[in-house]
């Protein structure tokens, strides 16, 4: 796929995702809660990836493996995301923020939810997902070894997930304290690192998939300064 053909290729996948994400925001303008919101950006993702998967033309055991892993990422993590006291928990955060930013109006309200909420998670998601969308715009070469240590990492940090997903953190340990300490109580982030990294190396393996390499950087400074400032109450409030 030439430049101008991966340059249309990304911006129609950030414009799917933008949109969708405007649909989403204005059904939430009929909810008192948009808990949902957070089920929303693993499948955006996965329509980002579903979407090079149709349009572009590069090597189908590629382009496939992509597809498959991230939809084995994405689908469970919606899954937990959308469950009832997931979606109690998160929308308990947004709308602590919608508070301090003074969003009690309904005009207001909405501004924030689109601006701050809908919108930017949209944007992060497309971001974070370019790997699985240029590293499908080229043929050559197959997947070789670098290709296939990355699908094996990425179903390590599958794995991890659903570990995580067992194990909610605790802080009562004073292992919690340390940095090593917290991010072993959080499997669910070293899974999300295992599995866009390994979704990574998958797509470097081709020139378009190596610029892909700010999708897993963006999603690492992110999880490593959330990380950082672990405290009980953002673990009481949902994450």
């Amino acid at each position: 796929m030439t430049l101008p053909g991966i340059a249309a290729l990304t911006g129609l996948t950030l414009m799917l995702l933008l949109a969708a994400m405007v649909a989403a925001w204005a059904v939430s303008l009929r909810r008192e809660s948009i808990g949902f919101i957070d089920g929303l950006w693993p499948l955006a993702m996965t329509a980002a990836a579903a979407t090079a998967f149709i349009v572009s033309e590069g090597d189908p055991v590629r382009n496939g493996l992509l597809l498959w892993l991230v939809t084995l990422w994405a689908v469970p993590q919606a899954w937990r995301r959308l469950t009832p006291q997931a979606r109690a928990e998160a929308g308990a955060r947004y709308a602590r923020v919608e508070a301090a930013r003074g969003a009690s109006s309904g005009r207001s309200r909405a501004r924030t939810r689109l601006w701050l909420f809908f919108l930017p998670q949209g944007a992060v998601a497309w971001l974070t997902a370019l790997p699985v969308q240029l590293g499908q715009v080229s043929f050559a070469p197959p997947v070789g070894a670098l290709g296939w240590t990355g699908a094996v990492l990425a179903v390590i940090g599958i794995a991890l997930e659903g570990l995580g997903a067992l194990r909610r953190p605790t802080h009562g340990d004073d292992e919690a304290q340390t940095p090593i300490g917290r991010w072993l109580g959080r499997p669910d982030r070293l899974g999300d690192l295992a599995v866009w990294w390994g979704l990574f190396l998958i797509a470097v393996e081709t020139g378009p998939g190596r610029w892909s390499v700010i999708g897993p950087l963006f999603l690492t400074l992110v999880l490593v300064r959330w990380t950082a400032k672990e405290n009980p109450r953002r673990l009481r409030d949902g994450g």
